[in-house]
């Protein structure tokens, strides 16, 4: 993650030895850890709820695409067939009177 190796891990313990002192440094490394765990916790938290907010959305887009298509597109296929035979009987009509 922070690309850190095992000479840099030494000279921060060291630093932190020195700083802190050797009593202490159990109890910072203590509480660093529960820090970080808890970090990792909410942004797990994060992460589902995030997720979550998604899939709803998601659903909501898919149904709301359903009903669209049952309401919208039938009825705009029926006005389209209804126009096709309109034009189909003029056509028909037209036809007949030039042949007579």
């Amino acid at each position: 993650m922070f690309d850190i190796g095992m000479q840099e891990m030494i000279v921060i313990f060291i630093v932190a030895l020195l700083v802190v002192g050797p009593k202490k440094l159990p109890e910072l490394g203590k509480a660093l850890g529960k820090g970080i765990s808890e970090l990792k916790k909410s942004l797990q938290d994060v992460k589902e709820h995030v997720e979550s907010e998604v899939k709803e959305a998601t659903t909501d887009i898919k149904e709301s695409v359903k009903v669209g298509d049952k309401g919208g597109i039938s009825k705009d296929l029926a006005e389209l067939k209804q126009s096709l035979q309109d034009v189909k009987e003029q056509v028909e009509t037209e036809v007949k009177k030039i042949k007579e």
